[in-house]
């Protein structure tokens, strides 16, 4: 767990009064949250919370109207998700963006191949490659040479998750990355996020589901019609007080 913000410096990742509107209608009114190095913060809410629209002005994916986003304690311009990854931020989408005809090693360079001093695909070099990055993240990962359309849904996750981190990431934006998962699937990616933590990345994880998040996440931040609700330690609330900031916007500490 994460040390108190008094004792662990500065934030990796800081959005600060975060404004963003669509036709009139703000999806995102003033929303400050931030992230520390190894720690996990859900982003809880209904549909239309505006958590996913938050989440896209730190990818680049949208471009926020009044706000300021901090990466390491320096004021950050993020337009596009080309500016997100020169800021060591990736983005591991629900549907993972995985080409299924290849194979990890070719998915995890895909785009940015190692090439021999002749100018051709090193296909030794990049599967060397991704048997030590999924050496560190995932040591059970043994299907090296199968389509990734023949993994399971964690192993796939892994993939996705090695590509980012092979390629320096420091902060991973993962979109419930347990949905559709069976017991045993879940379980590998809260190991894969376990490790990444002890690597020191954050995560910001967005998710429906308040088991998922108490299981995964250090703090939880919690949005309504727009609005930041609160953000609490996962260890502090109970399921009914994380449901109750989703339902009702009632912030458990203001209640107490």
């Amino acid at each position: 767990m994460p040390l108190d913000s008094q004792t662990r410096g500065t934030p990796l990742v800081e959005m600060r009064d975060i404004s963003i509107s669509f036709g009139g209608i703000k999806a995102v009114d003033r929303v400050t949250v931030d992230l520390y190095p190894g720690e996990v913060v859900g982003l809880l809410g209904h549909n239309g919370a505006g958590k996913s629209t938050l989440i896209k002005c730190l990818s680049g994916a949208y471009h926020a109207d009044a706000g300021e986003i901090y990466i390491n304690g320096d004021r950050a311009t993020i337009n596009s998700p080309r500016d997100a990854r020169r800021y060591n931020i990736e983005t591991i989408y629900q549907q993972l963006a995985l080409a299924d005809n290849l194979d990890a090693a070719a998915n995890l360079f895909l785009g940015r191949e190692i090439v021999t001093p002749l100018g051709l695909v090193d296909e030794a070099k990049m599967e060397a490659e991704t048997r030590k990055i999924m050496g560190r993240l995932n040591p059970n990962f043994q299907r090296f040479s199968s389509p990734v359309s023949a993994l399971s849904g964690g192993q796939r996750q892994s993939v996705a998750i090695s590509r980012a981190v092979y390629f320096n990431a420091k902060i991973l934006i993962m979109d419930e990355p347990t949905a559709a998962l069976g017991v045993e699937e879940t379980r590998m990616v809260a190991e894969l996020i376990d490790e990444l933590k002890k690597q020191g990345i954050g995560i910001f994880l967005i998710d429906h589901d308040i088991h998922q998040v108490k299981e995964l996440c250090d703090r939880a931040s919690v949005m309504k019609n727009g609005r930041l609700v609160g953000t609490v330690k996962v260890d502090e609330v109970t399921e009914d007080d994380l449901l109750g900031m989703i339902i009702l916007g009632k912030n458990p500490a203001q209640a107490a």
